[in-house]
């Protein structure tokens, strides 16, 4: 199994209305758009797109990826059109348009939609629009696969989870965060489809996908960005204690310009 052969797919949701998919429902489509499509909701979203998951995109040691970014097909024409502009530079990525419906079997065509006719298992993983990965992601990801190709011959899905990196919340000051060593996390986490399987990276939980299927984890390098902001789907319930991130010295930032490629005055510039 040659890992070069792979295909390496990811997907990012920007602010697609699902029908589930969510921590917290609402009760009609319109409802979810209005909150997903908040005016203070969406400068945030681009805000952490933009400073935090696409830097580290650009600048993948291994450009041989696709990124596909789903979004609803109701989004105002000014952010689509923002959208556009920021991923122009990124050739790897697909804007691709959906209707509101399930969630899951909504992501899985847009998955199966990208996927090529290899022989080989294709590579895919997730992030949300305020998440990133490291800038040797790609290439680390086939570099794993390739050690553990027994496994991966032997199985439909084999996760392949990096569970090391930072917790981060930017802002006009600048960045703050924590070193996090967390397991399934959704930054950084993938799995290795067999091409004879239907189901994708979104048809599984996350938190659950050890109880599915193999599951590999790598430690002791920093690899995955979890954003942390008041707009997390998974801290709009009640009861969620505040996470405390400190704000990063000078070697912290020089680290995090170098693995991720993320630049502390742009994230100044974008959100003073």
């Amino acid at each position: 199994m040659n890992p070069s052969d792979m295909q390496v797919i990811g997907i990012c949701r920007f602010s697609y209305p699902a029908l589930g998919g969510f921590q917290v429902e609402h009760e009609t489509v319109e409802d979810r758009e209005a909150f997903l499509y908040d005016p203070v909701r969406m400068e945030e979203r681009f805000g952490t797109f933009e400073t935090l998951t696409l830097p580290p995109l650009r600048a993948q040691t291994d450009p041989d990826f696709t990124f596909a970014v789903v979004i609803g097909t109701s989004l105002p024409a000014p952010y689509r059109e923002r959208l556009e502009a920021l991923l122009a530079d990124i050739p790897q990525a697909r804007i691709i348009a959906r209707e509101p419906g399930r969630h899951r079997p909504v992501m899985k065509e847009v998955v199966n939609s990208l996927r090529e006719d290899r022989k080989a298992h294709s590579l895919q993983f997730r992030m949300d629009d305020d998440d990133a990965v490291g800038v040797r992601f790609v290439q680390r990801l086939r570099e794993v696969a390739g050690d553990v190709s027994g496994l991966i011959r032997a199985n439909r899905y084999v996760g392949i989870d990096f569970n090391q990196g930072f917790t981060v919340r930017v802002d006009a000051g600048g960045i703050h965060a924590k070193p996090s060593v967390e397991s399934l996390w959704t930054p950084a986490l993938a799995i290795a489809v067999s091409p004879h399987a239907s189901r994708g990276i979104l048809n599984f939980s996350h938190a659950k996908l050890s109880r599915i299927m193999p599951v590999v984890s790598i430690t002791g390098e920093d690899m995955f960005i979890r954003g942390h902001n008041e707009f997390n789907d998974s801290r709009q319930k009640d009861g969620i204690k505040p996470v405390r991130l400190a704000r990063i010295d000078a070697e912290t930032a020089t680290h995090l310009k170098r693995v991720f490629n993320i630049d502390e005055d742009h994230v100044r510039d974008v959100h003073r």
